[in-house]
């Protein structure tokens, strides 16, 4: 409702008005500017802009119902006003919604981070929106845990899983799933490390971790016996990888490679391969097992990268390591332990850093899926051979 000073003005008029709102929030005359922006509306020539003046002036004046309305009209204007989806957040924010106050801020954000470039002037706001939005999640998120310890959960001690997915909604955490490059077998768990209890096959592997380790170091005389794991193929277009392409600081010495036994290598590791006969490796012509000696040089970090197909596991079996040597499978993080070995999804964003000063050496080798029954690996494997025949590009299958 405007006063008598507007009841003459015209729609050309309009900007003349809304100079003057914006004139009176900037010296603080709530009331003028409410006038102001309440004739634009009442001439029908209102905007996002000047609605969103409106509801603003409103909110100084505790005109909560009004300054709501205003607001709404804003976004009935322009949905993806930034300025219009922040007051709104604020305007909740006054009113005890919080959810819905957070809603609009976090609209805000993502809008601003997809839109590439926004006024300068909006910096400030953006920067408090997005800080508005940590405010109320924690403060909802303490709400929360503290309601589920009354219920009875034990930070650290209950519900693994459900734990983790408090931390994937209050944002703590990002949710990883299995992203393989080439081949994607419908139906898998998303488990990052699988519970080593699955694995009693293992037993007879870690058990033989001295004898193993005493072949590496054999080998490890030879400087030469290593090659860089990521090697360029001169039939194929080059493909840089994150520097590590052609790159020692991660290096292999293959016993086997593509399915294929490399056999002046395998003579030299016969308690390795003796150690390996209980595991159940993907055995497929041209592809599969591959099984190697893996290093990593102090200060090496393999980026962040998922493996090509998520129909089989990756096992490790730490042999040398320095310590300050980590390895993360989506959100988890763990250190390798000598003679400790565990499996892995590395369809699975995964990356591995070695932060010490002398080298990491692990064994590697690749597993079936538990969950594939005998049937579906046999048409997994024919499926390969049958591309393969069809003269196909093999990708690497390591990478």
């Amino acid at each position: 409702m405007h006063n008598g000073r507007y009841m003459n003005f015209s729609p050309k008029d309009a900007s003349s008005l809304a100079r003057d709102g914006m004139q009176a929030l900037r010296s603080g005359d709530a009331r003028l500017a409410r006038e102001s922006f309440d004739a634009i509306v009442s001439l029908g020539v209102d905007d996002a802009s000047s609605c969103t003046g409106l509801a603003i002036a409103c909110r100084r004046l505790e005109d909560g119902p009004a300054s709501l309305a205003a607001i709404d009209r804003a976004l009935a204007h322009e949905p993806r006003n930034l300025r219009a989806l922040i007051v709104k957040g604020d305007l909740l924010d006054w009113l005890g919604d919080p959810r819905g106050a957070s809603s609009h801020y976090m609209a805000a954000v993502t809008l601003a981070r997809s839109a590439g470039q926004v006024p300068a002037d909006l910096h400030p706001d953006l920067a408090r929106a997005q800080a508005q939005c940590e405010r109320i999640a924690g403060q909802i998120e303490e709400r929360v845990r503290s309601r589920l310890a009354a219920q009875g959960m034990v930070e650290g001690r209950s519900g693994g899983r459900f734990l983790q997915s408090l931390d994937i909604l209050f944002g703590r955490k990002r949710a990883y799933f299995q992203q393989p490059r080439y081949y994607y077998f419908p139906g898998l768990a998303n488990i990052p490390f699988f519970d080593r209890a699955d694995f009693p096959w293992l037993d007879q592997v870690e058990a033989a971790t001295g004898e193993i380790r005493a072949e590496l170091l054999e080998i490890m005389r030879q400087e030469s016996a290593f090659k860089p794991y990521v090697q360029g193929d001169p039939r194929r277009p080059r493909k840089e990888q994150d520097g590590m392409l052609d790159n020692p600081d991660w290096s292999a010495f293959y016993l086997w490679k593509n399915g294929t036994a490399v056999g002046e290598h395998t003579v030299r590791a016969p308690a390795t391969m003796a150690a390996l006969a209980g595991a159940p490796l993907t055995q497929m012509a041209n592809r599969s097992p591959s099984i190697l000696f893996s290093q990593l040089r102090a200060g090496a970090h393999i980026p962040p990268h998922c493996g090509l197909v998520n129909s089989r596991l990756i096992c490790h079996l730490p042999l040398i390591v320095p310590g300050k040597c980590a390895f993360r499978v989506g959100n988890e993080i763990r250190e390798w332990e000598e003679g400790k070995a565990w499996v892995f999804d590395d369809s699975i964003e995964h990356e591995a850093w070695n932060r010490s000063e002398a080298t990491r050496v692990i064994l590697l080798f690749e597993i079936w899926r538990p969950e594939l029954s005998t049937e579906e690996r046999a048409f997994v494997t024919a499926m390969f051979e049958a591309i393969d025949a069809c003269g196909g590009e093999r990708p690497d299958w390591e990478i």
